[in-house]
């Protein structure tokens, strides 16, 4: 198959040098915008004169940190109804010289699907209007086609209505789109039972750079392997996902248990860091730990009753007892971890952002248990001036049975759990000196506990911080892109990505500031 993309590759890179196409550097943004008029609706297509630019921009930016008057914006904004208006803007965007950023639920933690570093011509594909839900009700394998537009919450919502017996596996926020969730991996609450979602991906539309719309079959399975965690905005637009459905029990179990320092939450959670990750598939336990406690929250699919004896056995320390558990159906415990009530269900379908706290996320993976010692120092550091939180997130059960080469997540056997570290600032004075410096230093403090060489990331918590790519006669570099690619993707993973970037979109059009680079 690589010697076929690689013949790809070079019948792609004679055709572009002949090709009507223009260079981003030679941008005619006028043109570019005629383009899109003759193609698309216009009530389609926003521009920076437009009364409503601002609010359509707005409406699904999550951090604040990139909507100020110093943010480079969009030349337009287009909110395709169809698969065929996505194919227009990206072949506008080619003749023209302008390239395009994707947003499907806007959770990119540096702004990347709206918004660009340096000053640039770049216009924005908004999904949102593409968020068509279709269940199936194939057996024994029941499917659902999304499009990249649509929650996670929405997600749910469509599937549980469908069928409660049905669900999938995915994040924990209803709010983020599907389109980058999937493209990045996708971990969740049911990922130890079912793994990832794009572990569920079985086919996908997607936009390339030379405006087709290809399927699985049409596309091949190098790229279909590439969009299935090689990160957002690198291989072209998705448009829909078809995912594998999971069965799931009439009642789920979830419950959160608070262990103060004064309570032995150090002892806990030291404990928690070798239970977790090994415990029975179907129970996934997380731990939040913030200020002067831990917070163990678990999901089981299954009844209490069920779950006390396994608890008893597995993790004594925690003290389960009947009066923690909350029984509820599965769609009830994804509306129950987000806002604390099973219900309405109907919350999981709201898309409202808020631009009222500025945030810094990092990450980590952990493979070795840190030290009773190493707790003790790390929550010193949380009673620190601006300091913020941390989510671990155990791996084992299923996803720890899939080789790390499968798909381009590689945080596969022998993680115990990741780490994202969370920092919330509000919008006046100092502009959170403290809570970003806080990050900062502890991120370089947990260098000593964590993955090295590399020092693993996920890439849906980016973080620019870890390095961005190098440009070169218009096109990223390989070797400036392994500075952080290898991190988020491992070093074999980064390499066939770059490959299969290279075959597809060998100008590098689809590109931003961690986009993968194409190797030639």
């Amino acid at each position: 198959m690589m010697a076929v993309l690689r013949g790809l590759t070079l019948l792609a890179l004679i055709f572009s040098l002949f090709s009507c196409y223009v260079t981003p550097s030679s941008a005619t943004s006028d043109g570019f915008l005629q383009c899109l008029w003759a193609k698309i609706p216009s009530q389609l297509i926003y521009t920076q004169s437009s009364s409503n630019f601002t609010d359509v921009l707005a409406s699904s930016i999550r951090n604040p940190r990139f909507f100020t008057n110093a943010t480079v914006r969009p030349l337009c904004i287009v909110t395709p109804a169809d698969a065929s208006h996505v194919q227009s803007a990206v072949l506008c965007g080619r003749a023209h010289g302008v390239r395009l950023r994707v947003r499907s639920g806007g959770h990119d933690y540096e702004g990347l699907s709206y918004r660009s570093e340096q000053a640039e011509v770049f216009a924005v594909v908004d999904l949102a209007n593409l968020r068509g839900i279709t269940v199936g009700s194939d057996e024994p394998a029941p499917t659902a086609w999304v499009e990249s537009g649509a929650t996670i919450g929405e997600l749910y919502y469509a599937i549980a209505k469908s069928n409660p017996g049905l669900a999938f596996p995915a994040g924990v926020c209803p709010t983020i789109g599907v389109g980058g969730h999937f493209a990045g991996g996708g971990i969740g609450m049911m990922m130890r039972r079912f793994g990832l979602s794009i572990d569920k991906v079985v086919d996908a539309k997607l936009v390339n750079a030379d405006g087709a719309l290809v399927d699985r079959v049409a596309m091949g399975e190098d790229l279909f392997w590439a969009i299935r965690g090689g990160g957002g905005q690198s291989f072209g637009i998705v448009v829909s996902w078809k995912v594998s459905l999971v069965a799931v029990p009439p009642t789920v179990t979830v419950f959160n248990i608070a262990k103060t320092l004064d309570q032995g939450a150090i002892d806990v959670l030291t404990k928690w860091q070798s239970v977790a990750p090994t415990l029975p598939s179907d129970i996934n336990m997380r731990a939040i730990v913030q200020g002067r406690e831990a917070i163990f929250q678990s999901l089981y699919l299954g009844t209490c009753a069920d779950l006390l004896p396994t608890m008893r056995t597995f993790f004594p320390e925690l003290n389960v007892t009947a009066g923690d558990c909350r029984e509820m159906s599965w769609l009830q415990s994804a509306t129950f971890i987000n806002f604390g009530v099973v219900d309405p269900p109907e919350l999981l379908l709201n898309r409202t952002t808020s631009l009222g706290t500025f945030v810094k996320n990092k990450s980590d993976y952990v493979r070795r248990a840190i030290s009773k010692g190493a707790w003790q120092k790390i929550y010193a550091w949380l009673s620190m001036d601006g300091a913020g939180l941390l989510i671990l997130e155990p791996h084992g059960g299923f996803i720890g049975t899939i080789p790390a080469g499968a798909t381009p997540y590689p945080h596969r056997s022998g993680v115990l759990y990741n780490i994202q570290y969370i920092t919330f600032w509000g919008g006046g004075g100092d502009g959170g000196s403290a809570a970003r410096g806080w990050i900062s230093s502890f991120y370089d403090f947990m260098g000593q506990y964590v993955t090295k060489n590399p020092r693993e990331a996920y890439v849906n918590y980016r973080d620019l911080d870890i390095g961005e790519n190098a440009v070169v006669n218009d096109v990223s570099t390989f070797d400036g892109g392994k500075v952080w690619g290898e991190k988020y993707f491992g070093a074999a993973n980064f390499e066939r990505l770059a490959r299969v970037k290279g075959a597809v979109d060998p100008t590098d059009y689809f590109r931003n500031e961690q986009s993968v680079p194409p190797l030639l």
